[in-house]
């Protein structure tokens, strides 16, 4: 059985709905796209003296698993020229894995399901528009009800 994964992609610098477009035509051959959510502009989390994002959840399909999954992506920001700078700076392209199905990952580089997605606007938005009745495996609440207890007033669709 396929397991519903769900990448979040995020840019502030540049092109941002080119570097969006670059980094979903980057997954393939290996990580195929299933649906798309709207794009969205938000507002910078954590630190706001940058440009506003664009933000979009996209559920893929892959034979990857989540280390070899989190390379591929991590491969592609460095391809598209993302510095590493600073934590919530700004970035060119960011992709992230909120959820691989139900599974629990805990490792030294990478959690899964995404430890903060549930404080974040900028991702339970796009997401509840692809998954509203996705339960969280380990907050075992639905995206709907988690996007219920944030504050979604700065994130607008493009």
């Amino acid at each position: 059985m396929t397991s519903r994964i769900f990448l979040a992609l995020g840019s502030n610098l540049g092109d941002r709905v080119a570097n969006l477009e670059t980094a979903r035509k980057a997954l393939a051959p290996r990580i195929g796209i299933v649906r798309e959510s709207p794009i969205y502009v938000t507002p910078p989390w954590g630190y706001t003296d940058q440009p506003d994002f664009l933000n979009q959840v996209i559920e893929v399909e892959t034979l990857l698993h989540p280390i070899p999954l989190l390379h591929h992506l991590k491969d592609i920001e460095a391809e598209m020229g993302r510095e590493i700078t600073f934590r919530n700076g700004p970035r060119i392209i960011d992709l992230d894995i909120l959820f691989y199905g139900q599974d629990v990952y805990e490792g030294e580089w990478l959690q899964i399901p995404h430890p903060r997605l549930q404080e974040r606007a900028f991702v339970l938005v796009p997401l509840n528009d692809l998954a509203p009745d996705f339960i969280h495996p380990v907050l075992n609440e639905s995206v709907h009800d988690m996007l219920a207890k944030v504050d979604s007033t700065g994130v607008k669709p493009l």
